[in-house]
This record gives C-alpha cells, sequence and structure tokens, in this order.
C-alpha cells in the first residue's frame, strides 16, 4: 500500500465536558488528503456522568469506570458501522483518545483511561490510543492534539485565520500562510471553556450544561471577581502551554448568584480567548468555533464581543462542529500508523515532531506495541 493511499479510519473522543463519546469515520492519507463520513454521538446517563466525574484527578474507582468507558466506546463503534453497513475488516484503525482525568504537563504527567487492547478485541479493528504520553515524556504539553487536523481541513481557506474549540477547556490552533505544510502553526489553552459554567449550572439548576446560556443571560458580570480569574498566572505564560479540566478556583465567584456567576463565567472563557490574540504572529479576521460552546448563544455572542473579528461556527466552513475532534482522532491514528508527526514544537512545545501512539492488534493479545 502507499502511503499516499487513504486508509479508512474510525475516531472516538470523550471530552472534558464528560457528556458522551463521539464517533466518526474518515479517509484520509494522513496529510491533506481528508474525506469525512458518517458519525454518532452516544450520550452519556447521569449516572455513569457522575462516576466518570468521581475519577477526575486519579481518584475513586478507576479501574471499574475505565472498563465502563471502554465497553461504551466499542457500542459506539458497533452503532456506527451498523448504521453504514459496514463490517470491521473494512475499517483499518481506530483512534481512540479516552478520557483524561489527569494532565499535568509540568510535572510530567497526563493520564487517559480506556483500554486499547480491550477494544481491539470488542471491535475487531486494531486500535491507536495513547496520543498524548510520549508528547509529555518528550518535553511537551501533550495538549492540544487537534491542530495539524485543523491545518490540513483548512487548506485552501484564506489565512491567517484562528480555530477556536470551546469543549470543556477551550484551545486556539492559529494557521498561518504556510498551513500544514510551511508548518506554520501555533496552537495553545486560552483558558476555560465549558467546564466551570457546566459544573456552576449543575450546582445551581441541576442541570449539566447552561442551556441556551439561559442562565448566563440572566444574570450580570461582576468585574472584580473577572479580575480575580483573570490574574493567574497561567495568562502570562508564552504559548505553546495547557490545562487540566480543573486548573483554575471558582472561589471568585462562589458569593454571586446562580446567574450572575454564570455571566460572570462566560466573560472569563470570553476574555481569555480575547488575551490569547497577544500571542498570535499575526492577527486574523476570522475564527472559527468549534465544541459545545458554539451552541452556547451567552458564549457566541460574548466572543463576538470581545474578539472584534468574524466570528462563526465551523459549519460555515463546512466542517462538523459536533464531530471534529472524533474525526481528529480518526486522522491521528493514520498518521500514527505511517510514523508522521502527531506534535510540533509550535503546537505542544515537544522539542521535536513528535510520532506517538501505541497499536493493540485485534488479533493478538498481550502487550501493544508503538506505532510511533
Amino acid at each position: 500500500m502507499s502511503a499516499n493511499d487513504r486508509l479508512l479510519a474510525l475516531g472516538l473522543m470523550s471530552g472534558t465536558s464528560c457528556d458522551g463519546v463521539d464517533a466518526a469515520l474518515i479517509e484520509t492519507d494522513g496529510r491533506a488528503d481528508i474525506v469525512c463520513g458518517a458519525w454518532l454521538t452516544r450520550p452519556y446517563d447521569a449516572e455513569f456522568q457522575s462516576r466518570l466525574r468521581s475519577v477526575l484527578g486519579g481518584r475513586g474507582p478507576i479501574a471499574d469506570v475505565e472498563r465502563e468507558l471502554t465497553e461504551r466506546h466499542a457500542a459506539a463503534v458497533h452503532d456506527l458501522l451498523a448504521e453504514c453497513g459496514l463490517t470491521p475488516d473494512q475499517v483499518d484503525a481506530i483512534g481512540f483518545h479516552g478520557q483524561t482525568i489527569l494532565h499535568e504537563p509540568e510535572r510530567g504527567r497526563t493520564w487517559q483511561i480506556g483500554d486499547g487492547a480491550m477494544l481491539a478485541q470488542r471491535s475487531g479493528i486494531d486500535v491507536v490510543n495513547d496520543f498524548r504520553s510520549r508528547d509529555v515524556a518528550e518535553g511537551g504539553q501533550g495538549a492540544p492534539f487537534v491542530p495539524l487536523f485543523h491545518a490540513a481541513l483548512a487548506t485552501a481557506l484564506p489565512k491567517p485565520l484562528a480555530i477556536l474549540n470551546v469543549g470543556g477547556v477551550a484551545n486556539v490552533t492559529w494557521i498561518g500562510a504556510g498551513g500544514i505544510e510551511g508548518d506554520d502553526l501555533l496552537a495553545f489553552d486560552t483558558g476555560p471553556g465549558n467546564a466551570m459554567l457546566n459544573d456552576w449550572a449543575l450546582r445551581h439548576t441541576g442541570r449539566p450544561v447552561d442551556i441556551d446560556g439561559t442562565l448566563a443571560r440572566r444574570g450580570r458580570i461582576d468585574t472584580d471577581a473577572l479580575n480575580q480569574l483573570l490574574a493567574d498566572p497561567y495568562f502570562a505564560k508564552p504559548a505553546p502551554k495547557s490545562l487540566d479540566r480543573d486548573s483554575f478556583a471558582s472561589g471568585a465567584i462562589e458569593r454571586l448568584s446562580a446567574a450572575d456567576g454564570a455571566a460572570t463565567l462566560v466573560a472569563f472563557t470570553a476574555a481569555a480567548v480575547a488575551r490569547a490574540r497577544e500571542l498570535f504572529p499575526h492577527p486574523v479576521q476570522r475564527w472559527l468555533i468549534a465544541g459545545g460552546g458554539r451552541h452556547n448563544p451567552a458564549i457566541m455572542g460574548a466572543l463576538s464581543d470581545r474578539l472584534g473579528a468574524s466570528v462563526v461556527p465551523v459549519e460555515s466552513a463546512g466542517w462538523n462542529g459536533d464531530a471534529l475532534e472524533a474525526q481528529a482522532f480518526a486522522y491521528l491514528a493514520v498518521r500514527s500508523l505511517r510514523g508522521l508527526p502527531l506534535s510540533l514544537p509550535q503546537t505542544t512545545g515537544v522539542r521535536r515532531p513528535m510520532p506517538g501512539g501505541r497499536l493493540h492488534h485485534a488479533s493478538t493479545q498481550g502487550e501493544p506495541a508503538s506505532a510511533g
């Protein structure tokens, strides 16, 4: 098989919002040739979501949660193949991100649970997982990991361009004129995304998200609390840099009403993104927004107000924002199989362009071999 031939890969993503698993199919050569296919999402029920949250930070019944997480991913693979009329032997690989439960790159640690060998056996498809650990071992942040996929998708778009993913944590990919071929990229976590707002909404409304920004739009921004949040030392660090889901303390907003706290957290997300512009090599006139945050009118409005540029969902570029991260890990699985870098010095701070991932063969039991 030629290195330029497309492979059919299935990507799986369970993000920092802990709300469900996304599965997506793409055909790609691992470079700029990408054809996106079918996808689906399988939300977690409230009971499992609670148990998944209980192991964040690397505590609690991790083995039991990891086993169920893997089974749920296997079910998503089965469902997607059934919807498409595909059999496992028609898929070349699965890119299995797993669930991040701890991210401390400054201590050389990043931890994504999910049993790659078990998923390979359950699905009957070779699995690539453990995408981040080699990057961290080589001095990188281990995040964000989607910039190469962003750059490949954006090959034909006007640049410079910013792609902002507002998940539990928000991260940005800045793409210059050179794009993926010229390594004209910069990427880093900007600050909070949805996680703090989601946790606040759960505490105050019993719902795990602020649906349609309803709570935030009823409130008023507390400037003193916002300034306290923005005083965090993280924002003075140079890029690349990354965050854990729970990097920011919420003490500054504890005295606020439910609505004012939500409004202030939305402002915190948007203000952190606005600060990120100071790190770009050149300014951008267009921001493409991915992740669950693009569904929240309060967040989108706050971004538009603060960025002074076009702020639009990635769908305006013909992309599928709900499938994007799952597609990215399908893409990275193919790059891993072909020994191509998954991260770059300017996207994670790693010392050199870094391959990675671990390959688990569907037909082989035992210790997995490195794919990178």
